[in-house]
């Protein structure tokens, strides 16, 4: 599953970059280079004016390397594979296996630069990309790297596609526990990305995750049903599940809230009638006064002592 996630997945996810956007880019760089090189060449120039001509062309071919050869790869390695042009176009430079470039592969990138693109006008370059299966020029095929397009186009969708109808509900049974979260992640990366992929390469991809799909679930692949629609219709029973239990987990907490304030509410309806109670007021003209014949004192009645049941203030009937 490793070579799924990392790897050919990765460039075959950002697809190569193709003639056209890598010649803008070049232009970018070559643009920026040569307008250094003659801003240095002039400030050169005046500092070695008491020079010999030797010790002139020496710094003028040393000042050539330094900013045309040296300046792309120092860029390339600092950048990991970003350069001007490429980020304006959207490109990047990365090893076959989809990883960042290092010192080493910049560098040969550079030395075949300058032979490819600046000693034949980009000819050689040109002719090798266009021959090349993925774009790649003579400096990439000996450095071992490839130009991807890191860029998207906005409007792309980046979630993964629903199933087909006739197969929502139809793996509501089936066992998901054993299938790891690496797997689960695979499967919505080639989701997301297959129809950016090479038709071989997506058959092949689905199969695979389809394989190892099912070998954790413990269930094969039905028969006659494609790899990509399987693997939609299983992530998206693993989504249903998902909100479902996200949306149980709320209802209990939200429930779990409700019985944690009834005690509250109780306590503050019984505080509110002791406190209305305790308030003085006017005692009614009609009530009896006990003890007064006696010679006892009156008291006023304990508010407990409701007459008719208080649980429901309906009166008892007569």
């Amino acid at each position: 599953m490793d070579e799924l996630v990392t790897g050919d997945a990765v460039v075959l996810g950002l697809r190569p970059a193709r003639l056209p956007s890598r010649a803008l880019a070049i232009a970018i760089d070559l643009t920026v280079l040569l307008t250094v090189f003659v801003l240095l060449s002039v400030g050169l120039a005046v500092a070695t004016a008491a020079l010999d001509e030797a010790a002139a062309a020496a710094v003028a071919v040393a000042s050539f390397l330094l900013v045309l050869v040296g300046g792309p790869v120092a860029v390339e390695t600092l950048t990991r594979g970003r350069s001007l042009g490429k980020l304006a176009c959207g490109l990047r430079v990365v090893r076959d296996d989809g990883g960042p470039i290092r010192f080493r592969h910049a560098l040969v990138r550079g030395a075949m630069g300058m032979v490819e693109i600046l000693g034949t006008f980009g000819v050689v370059g040109s002719i090798a990309s266009l021959v090349s299966a993925r774009g790649r020029r003579l400096g990439d095929v000996f450095a071992g790297t490839l130009v991807v397009r890191e860029r998207l186009r906005s409007g792309r969708a980046f979630a993964p596609p629903p199933p087909p109808p006739w197969l929502v509900g139809r793996f509501a049974q089936l066992d998901l526990s054993g299938v790891p979260d690496g797997l689960w992640l695979a499967v919505r990366q080639y989701l997301t990305r297959m129809n950016q992929l090479d038709g071989t390469v997506r058959a092949a991809m689905a199969d695979r995750l389809a394989w190892d799909l099912s070998s954790r679930t413990g269930v094969p692949v039905p028969t006659g049903l494609p790899s990509a629609a399987y693997l939609a219709a299983v992530a998206a029973e693993r989504h249903a599940r998902e909100v479902r239990r996200i949306a149980g987990a709320a209802a209990s907490q939200a429930d779990g809230a409700g019985l944690a304030s009834a005690p509250d509410r109780q306590f503050s309806g019984s505080h509110e009638r002791s406190v209305r109670t305790a308030t003085p007021g006017p005692a009614p003209a009609s009530a009896p006064r006990k003890g007064a014949a006696g010679g006892g004192s009156a008291s006023a009645p304990h508010p407990d002592r409701a007459e008719g049941p208080a649980s429901t203030g309906f009166a008892p009937p007569a």
